[in-house]
């Protein structure tokens, strides 16, 4: 190999190994930056205070929704106080490394709190949903994982979008028609499913 060639793989290899620190760096500033969250989201079935309903489960998220989400909360398109605090300060940077640290917890809890609907039927009218709540993990999915997120979570986000409290067209004109107990019915449905879990 002549020194020009050698030149060049020594390049290529520090700099692949520049931007696989930086990963990690993200990742490891993310799980920082995530501290002020645990007290809410990685406590198993903790409970929003009012209105009650569980507190999302967060691990194994699609890091683009995250950012979505937090920006949401960020920009008060979303109404929740808490998270409004706690999102007001953030840097696009430091939303960035929370969702890459969160899309990484896959080994905290799985347990998710069921609301009693008629999963089955859930599953009938969920089938618009999964063309784009699939569970895609792979780089570039942009739409969130709803498998094995608590029910009433679920529930309170789809009637958020009934009533435009969250904004989103799509998401409106798909929820729209839905009576409560067809919205427990499929909130019942992706709870009964694998997929996401608490965060440690």
């Amino acid at each position: 190999m002549n020194n020009k060639a050698m030149a060049l793989v020594i390049g290529l290899t520090a700099f692949t190994n520049i931007q696989l620190t930086a990963q990690a760096a993200n990742i490891d500033a993310g799980k920082d930056a995530f501290e002020s969250c645990r007290g809410c989201h990685s406590a198993p079935g903790y409970s929003n205070v009012y209105p009650t309903y569980y507190v999302p489960k967060l691990g194994g998220q699609v890091p683009a929704y995250t950012v979505a989400a937090l920006t949401a909360y960020k920009e008060s398109n979303r109404p929740h106080g808490t998270m409004k605090a706690n999102s007001y300060d953030l840097s696009e940077q430091k939303i960035e490394n929370i969702a890459a640290y969160l899309a990484t917890v896959t080994d905290g809890s799985t347990k998710a709190n069921a609301n009693g609907g008629n999963a089955a039927n859930g599953e009938k009218l969920a089938a618009s949903c999964l063309a784009c709540h699939n569970d895609d993990t792979n780089a570039g999915a942009t739409n969130p994982r709803l498998a094995g997120q608590h029910a009433n979570y679920m529930e309170r986000v789809m009637q958020q979008y009934q009533s435009g409290k969250r904004k989103n067209a799509l998401m409106q004109s798909m929820v729209q028609g839905l009576s409560p107990a067809e919205i427990k019915d499929i909130a019942a449905y992706f709870t009964s499913l694998k997929g996401l879990t608490a965060t440690k």
